[in-house]
């Protein structure tokens, strides 16, 4: 803290109260009062720097700063850095409490935006501490790791050394932003952080986000943050600051309409990309560019574009960039509608948005602070920024903004801008196609600053890099899914009800049946950890194999009625075990497939065997039957679908089948699931061949699977990316689930209800004394059957 004087001495002397910052390169004083003028002074233009008592003060970053050569300034700023810091140490009376256990002290720095700060970082079993060495801001920055939700490794100045620490779920900015000197003291550090904090969720990937945000538990906003977070941008970086896309393109209509995609900007294209005359010559040039080719000249992210956007809010920054001065009043922030029309028509304007246009404060849009931003050529001076008439106010704008971004069209669209930003569309062949190439030092990797000789070439390299802006790390290598957009009621299906509620006596309750039955499902899978035993029976003398109905390697099917509880029928249909049943629609015939090679058919009605099919040249391990197909897998590595042949139904005597097709497998198939996608064209069957137990969700997109791996995956069916991966610490032999949870039977007999985003176990119910085998659940999810290897098959209900 000091006093600027000014006319020291005199009448009219003055003081104004403010902090003076000496840095590596220059002393700045910053008054308290913002209406006062900053101060910077270069150190190199310095003549002498006196104390009050007139003796001249020995300042080392003077003598580096009047160095001619950058990389020779900086390497003389590093060792005077690096000397002061290895003669002070973390100040230990600073601890919060005196039992503390410290783990690790090492040196690091503070980053904020356009500066970091030198200091010692520690980490005890309870907080975790960082003392800047000049003691501003405060003399020590102290977290509690129990507050701690996230932390992030960072790419700080393209090295590896930087770690980030948010006490937030969602929030933009972080708590502290650390850069270390080695990356061996940043991973040491983040390994401790992530072992004594509690509720942290430092192992959130971005397939787990994207299974979060798929199934609508995150907002579009809140998706976006996290892959920003994970993409090594921050708030405290400038040359990696969070992007945002444009999302609307009408700015000139007095009402927004969200429900025309006219409304919109096309998300599947870069901004170089939406103005088809700008492309043809951007192209035409990058084709005759020698190596290294890039479309464009500027990045659609750098520091200069953030503060362009922020400069209302944090005009110290454009001053520090701008050597002391705003820049011309007519390329100033100054209309929404001009600068979204010079990204669409500018030769050199590509830029996209920051959060800010997507959250609730509004001040970088306003000119609070009353700041001289100059005039432009009209005359007029530069204040608020201009709105479009659709908004009332800076608060409207931003509120219609946010309806924008979590608007239908966009939750249907915004996978393709995070191809372009995130993920497989950013580098290679897919970037040239989709028209997103830049210069390759923008890109993650794009250059190798140690191998680098010369100090002054690596850091005017670095700088200029830097300023241009950088690429976010690339988080996907394949397509990325579509969000699951609920599906609404049809007006159709709404006006046909009201006539037949006319023409018969129907209550109108009843249109909301559908609604009803959905609820239930989801309160019933809320409660999943409710479930009790209700009873419990022993009908095989060997283990489950499969229900229902009840097979085991006694080779025999027995049907058992819960209510009588006694066994209804009991066949044997081989001397080999019996491997599946299904059930035909019309539940009047089963179907059983046996390790003799055989698929029986047997009639329920008539209590015997209707029918053989000799299918396979071993084991037949599973069938299903789908769209009137049967389905069959055996060990002897294929997979057969049988037709029934036309004139001969399930519910004849006999049944006809003949075979469709046989595919092979390189091992014996043990699993099989169909599912069948319908197309305008086409029906197409994709068959899965599967050595684990794996289900569909009723998205017919997502398929979890569990094995010997001891690992639930979920995978998206669409692109075939791996989504979500949660390690279990014992097979899992059977499951159910909703999307969500998961209700599994595991190798010790136990029920688990899994978190499948949480990726933890939230309750374990006593079961079976040895392997629970089979599961079944009923359409409502409020009863459970299992089968074990104790072979005793248990029914479980939910108790509210």
């Amino acid at each position: 803290t000091a006093n600027h004087i000014i006319n020291k001495d005199c009448k009219d002397e003055r003081k104004f109260r403010g902090s003076l910052k000496i840095c590596s390169k220059s002393i700045i004083f910053e008054p308290d009062d913002n209406i006062q003028p900053i101060i910077k002074i270069p150190l190199r233009d310095c003549i002498s720097i006196k104390a009050p008592e007139d003796n001249e003060a020995n300042n080392p970053f003077t003598r580096a700063s009047c160095l001619d050569k950058m990389g020779d300034q900086a390497a003389m700023i590093t060792a005077i850095l690096q000397s002061r810091l290895a003669r002070t140490s973390f100040d230990k009376n600073r601890f919060q409490s005196i039992s503390e256990t410290l783990h690790m002290e090492c040196k690091a720095e503070m980053v904020t935006p356009l500066v970091t700060n030198p200091g010692h970082v520690c980490v005890t079993d309870a907080n975790l501490y960082f003392q800047p060495l000049n003691g501003y801001p405060k003399p020590v920055v102290q977290i509690t790791l129990q507050n701690v939700r996230r932390i992030y490794k960072r790419r700080h100045g393209l090295m590896p050394l930087g770690l980030e620490v948010f006490c937030t779920e969602n929030d933009l900015c972080s708590d502290i932003y650390l850069k270390f000197y080695n990356y061996q003291d940043r991973d040491e550090v983040y390994f401790l952080i992530a072992t004594y904090i509690e509720n942290h969720i430092a192992e959130h990937t971005a397939e787990s986000y994207m299974l979060q945000w798929q199934r609508g538990h995150i907002s579009n906003y809140q998706y976006l943050l996290h892959l920003n977070n994970l993409a090594d941008r921050s708030c405290n970086d400038l040359s990696q600051y969070p992007v945002f896309p444009w999302i609307i393109a009408d700015y000139s209509s007095s009402v927004l309409d969200l429900t025309k995609p006219e409304t919109f900007r096309d998300l599947s294209k870069p901004v170089g990309a939406l103005n088809k005359e700008r492309l043809d010559r951007l192209v035409t040039r990058y084709q005759e560019m020698p190596e290294p080719k890039f479309m464009y000249g500027s990045h659609y992210s750098s520091p200069g574009y953030v503060l362009f956007y922020l400069v209302r809010v944090a005009p110290e920054y454009m001053l520090c960039l701008q050597n002391g001065k705003f820049d011309h009043a007519d390329r100033m922030f100054n209309s929404i509608a001009e600068t979204w029309k010079n990204c669409l028509d500018g030769a050199t304007d590509f830029k996209e948005l920051i959060p800010e246009f997507y959250e609730n404060d509004s001040s970088f849009l306003v000119n609070s602070l009353k700041l001289d931003l100059g005039k432009r050529q009209g005359g007029k001076m530069v204040e608020d920024v201009e709105l479009p008439p659709w908004a009332s106010g800076p608060d409207d704008f931003l509120q219609k903004s946010q309806e924008a971004l979590e608007s239908p069209y966009v939750s249907e669209h915004l996978h393709e801008w995070i191809d372009i930003i995130f993920g497989y569309k950013q580098k290679g062949s897919e970037a040239i196609a989709a028209h997103n190439v830049f210069h390759p030092l923008t890109y993650e990797g794009g250059v190798d600053l140690n191998s680098i000789m010369d100090p002054n070439e690596k850091v005017a390299l670095l700088t200029q890099i830097l300023e241009f802006g950088q690429t976010p790390k690339q988080l996907f290598t394949t397509p990325h899914p579509q969000r699951i957009i609920p599906k609404l009621k049809s007006l159709s299906r709404t006006s046909s009800h009201s006539t037949s509620i006319a023409e018969s006596p129907v209550s109108p309750n009843e249109e909301s049946f559908e609604d009803l039955t959905e609820e239930s499902i989801t309160l019933a899978w809320n409660n999943i950890a409710k479930l009790k035993l209700d009873k419990q029976y022993k009908i095989h003398k060997d283990p489950f194999f499969f229900l229902f109905c009840p097979l085991s390697p006694d080779s025999t099917l027995k049907m058992f009625s819960k209510d009588s509880k006694t066994i209804q029928r009991s066949v044997s249909f081989s001397n080999m075990a019996l491997s599946s049943c299904v059930i035909l629609p019309g539940d009047t015939t089963v179907i059983s497939s046996s390790w003799d090679n055989h698929i029986y058919f047997y009639s329920i009605a008539f209590g015997r065997q209707q029918d053989v099919l000799m299918g396979h040249d071993d084991a037949v391990s599973k069938i299903c039957w789908r769209d009137g197909r049967l389905f069959s897998a055996s060990w002897d590595s294929t997979v057969k679908v049988w037709h029934c042949v036309p004139g001969e139904t399930v519910s004849n005597k006999k049944h006809h089948f003949e075979l469709l097709a046989e595919l092979e497998h390189d091992v014996s198939v043990s699993m099989l699931i169909a599912l069948v996608t319908r197309t305008e064209c086409l029906n197409m069957i994709f068959l899965l061949f599967l050595l684990f137990t794996s289900f569909f969700h009723t998205d017919s997109r997502h398929l979890l699977s569990t094995g010997e791996d001891c690992c639930f995956k979920v995978i998206d069916v669409q692109t075939g990316m791996l989504i979500s991966s949660v390690t279990t610490e014992e097979p899992q032999r059977c499951f159910k689930w909703d999307g969500n949870t998961i209700l599994s039977g595991s190798q010790s007999g136990e029920l688990l209800i899994w978190d499948l985003l949480g990726g933890k176990v939230t309750e374990r119910i006593k079961g079976h004394t040895g392997a629970v085998m089979s599961m079944w659940m009923n359409e409502q999810c409020n009863s459970v059957i299992t089968g074990g290897e104790d072979k005793h098959i248990m029914f479980w209900k939910l108790q509210y």
